[in-house]
């Protein structure tokens, strides 16, 4: 077929196909040695559309060349790396973009509080884990920052999760502040964080500036919307009627061992007993425990509770139980300035709901 109907075929203008012809990625079938025009076979069409594509990704017409050569796995490598190279330049972009747009507003800032760069990460990255991606509820994937004389408190929600942490400061402030954080913009800080002793905090109407020397300040957009209400939602809990103290290591241990989306903790008077949705009763990982309260038992879904119990502080945790339908609050037994509470489900219908000491009956 001729060069023009290729070109329409293929999406390619006839231009772009000259160019990747002289550039040896897709060279016609036959070229006319007087008219010199050129003309391609049907079999092309594929590698002409594949070439297309790799490029309105902004592939580079190196790697292009080497994934058309490539096996298909191989293929496919090439294809993720290019990705993760132009999702991780439009992430430093819009930063530094941010950065600019900050200098430019030249907006006065109020230093909020000065604290130690690894413990701040450390409170930041837990609380993360209780956060979600939802484009219409933006709120749910920030970071609410709270300062008030003296402390600074972070908390996260993605309504079935609530992580929130109070860090104190070594001085006292009598500014009072609050506002919520883009929670990328705090993810992508964390690493710098981490390497700085002391970092200063800084607000302005828009914006929220962590100050690192050494290492350059990093500019966090705030999200207008309204953070929930989680205070009053605390204040209003019912009252705790069944407390576990268990290691955090055996815990974590037996929550590995269960290759499951739901898990149940059946708690008696001695011990605790991990289940799952998938297994049978006589499969539960025992482990000791000191209870205070009632006997219940318990069903949680794995991704709401192995982050809360993998992020507390501490050798020990504690686990205040309300019910079989109420939030779970989980905290460390000697820390108690990171708690996370968590909701708790019922497995279907049908599924293992059999406590250990029912199988024989």
């Amino acid at each position: 077929m001729s060069i023009g109907s290729f070109a329409r075929r293929s999406g390619l203008t006839a231009s772009a196909l000259r160019f990747y012809a002289d550039a040896g990625l897709l060279l016609p079938t036959e070229v006319d040695p007087v008219s010199g025009y050129r003309f391609y076979r049907e079999g092309q069409l594929e590698r002409a559309v594949l070439l297309r594509q790799l490029r309105e990704i902004g592939m580079p017409l190196a790697t292009a060349k080497s994934v058309l050569s490539a096996g298909r796995d191989d293929a496919v490598r090439l294809v993720d790396e290019h990705v993760d190279a132009v999702v991780s330049g439009a992430e430093a972009a819009r930063q530094q973009a941010a950065v600019i747009k900050a200098v430019l507003a030249t907006e006065p800032t109020v230093v909020i509080v000065a604290l130690s760069g690894p413990v701040l990460a450390a409170a930041i990255e837990q609380v993360l884990t209780a956060t979600i991606d939802e484009p219409d509820i933006a709120v749910l994937g920030g970071v609410r920052f709270e300062a008030d004389s003296g402390a600074v408190t972070v908390t996260a929600t993605d309504r079935y999760r609530l992580s929130t942490r109070t860090l104190v400061t070594a001085d006292s402030t009598a500014v009072t502040w609050a506002a919520t954080v883009n929670g990328d913009d705090l993810r992508s800080c964390l690493a710098d964080l981490r390497r700085t002793p002391l970092a200063r905090i800084e607000a302005t109407e828009h914006g929220f500036w962590i100050r690192l020397p050494d290492r350059g300040d990093r500019h966090c957009r705030l999200l207008p919307e309204p953070f929930p209400d989680y205070r009053s939602m605390l204040d209003a809990l019912p009252a705790v009627t069944t407390r576990v103290e268990a290691s955090k290591a055996m815990l974590l241990r037996a929550l590995e061992e269960r290759p499951a989306d739901l898990i149940s903790m059946h708690v008696t008077e001695a011990a605790v007993t991990v289940l799952d949705n998938r297994s049978g009763p006589d499969t539960g990982v025992h482990l000791t425990a000191r209870v205070s309260g009632t006997s219940i038992e318990v069903w949680f879904e794995m991704t709401t509770l192995y982050p809360a119990i993998s992020t507390a502080i501490g050798a020990d945790v504690l686990l205040d139980l309300r019910g079989p339908a109420q939030p779970a609050t989980i905290r460390s037994a000697d820390h108690g300035d990171l708690i996370t509470l968590v909701m708790p489900t019922k497995p279907q219908a049908g599924e293992n709901t059999t406590k250990p000491e029912e199988k024989d009956k």
